[in-house]
């Protein structure tokens, strides 16, 4: 599917992005809005877990904003009613945070899925629905590159629970028909990510510390190789799991890109910044505990079925959220 075709296959349709004010969800947004979508936004702004209006400066006059939780079910019952298509980004990303307050990622994670769930079945059952899972529900791997097929294995509260919201989805497509896909992401980064913590991912940390002339600090040795997905090339695959029949049912790994070891990341990083510094730092004890060691996946499901693959380059992925952040930083670091 060409760009215009998969603009097209989007045009008067009407969207919900759930955590849409979040990184994903407001890039999401932003390719919607010219695509002719009428697009509805729905976020609890909850400060950890990065959803910000000022995430959609410029776009306020082309999309509705409902500030709301996820698991009013009562809310839900009206946004879901008449959309074609939900984007459901909501959910609480952080590994630590899962650890330290399990009670409230299982809130998130799974009972919030079950509310947007029963509120689809009850009121729009034929709503299409792309669920936004994660790789970390693959734990440490057993082989690489992974591939749908590779046991789950979370080693985290946040992997299991993004497990179930996954399932859940799955098991409300098999017995009640609603079309849903789900995309496990890996390491997302660019534009309107998180960056004044590691919430979201360590990436956005290294782009602060740079951009205020700090050293990065890469844990352990610095071997532990991952892939990444520039946000835009994520927001194309969302885009096509929603405009295609052939993602109905169907679970698909992200990434698959350039495979790069940590410290590689961060000279490469330096280097693109033109200038700066990084050191290995021990790992702090509860990183290490949930760390997966190596991880890059096997993404030829989803080029196979839809037609993906990443476009956007590791150098100039990193180029362009740099600039982004020397011409906007000041509003994420605070």
């Amino acid at each position: 599917m060409t760009d215009a075709e998969l603009g097209a296959a989007f045009a008067g349709k009407r969207v919900l992005i759930t955590g849409g004010l979040g990184f994903i969800g407001s890039n999401l947004a932003r390719a919607l809005v010219p695509a002719g979508a009428e697009v509805v936004l729905i976020d609890s702004l909850v400060p950890e877990y990065g959803g910000s209006l000022e995430n959609i400066a410029g776009l306020e006059n082309h999309v509705s904003v409902n500030i709301s939780d996820v698991r009013d079910e009562h809310s839900l019952r009206v946004l879901v009613r008449d959309r074609d298509v939900v984007f459901n980004l909501a959910g609480q990303t952080s590994h630590l945070d899962s650890m330290a307050d399990p009670y409230t990622d299982l809130e998130i994670n799974c009972r919030s899925q079950l509310s947007i769930l029963e509120a689809c079945r009850a009121n729009n059952p034929g709503v299409k629905i792309v669920f936004a899972s994660t790789r970390q529900i693959y734990g440490r791997p057993q082989y690489l590159p992974v591939d749908e097929r590779h046991p789950i294995a979370p080693v985290d509260v946040n992997g299991i629970n993004k497990t179930a919201g996954e399932w859940y989805h799955l098991l409300y497509g098999d017995v009640y028909g609603l079309r849903v896909s789900v995309l496990r992401l890996t390491n997302t980064y660019g534009p309107r990510m998180r960056v004044r913590d590691a919430r979201q991912t360590f990436l956005g940390v290294w782009f602060r510390e740079l951009i205020a002339g700090r050293e990065i600090s890469v844990f352990g040795d610095g071997l532990q190789r991952r892939d990444f997905s520039y946000v835009d090339d994520a927001v194309r695959a969302l885009l096509l799991a929603g405009a295609n029949d052939r993602a109905d049912g169907r679970v698909f790994n992200l990434g698959g890109g350039e495979v790069l070891g940590l410290a590689d990341l961060a000279e490469l990083l330096v280097e693109v910044n033109g200038g700066g510094s990084y050191a290995l730092v021990p790992f702090p004890a509860d990183r290490k505990a949930i760390d997966i060691g190596d991880y890059y996946a096997d993404a030829t499901a989803i080029r196979d079925a839809l037609g993906w693959e990443p476009r956007v380059s590791m150098r100039e992925g990193l180029a362009r959220t740099l600039e982004f952040y020397r011409e906007h930083g000041e509003p994420y670091w605070t």
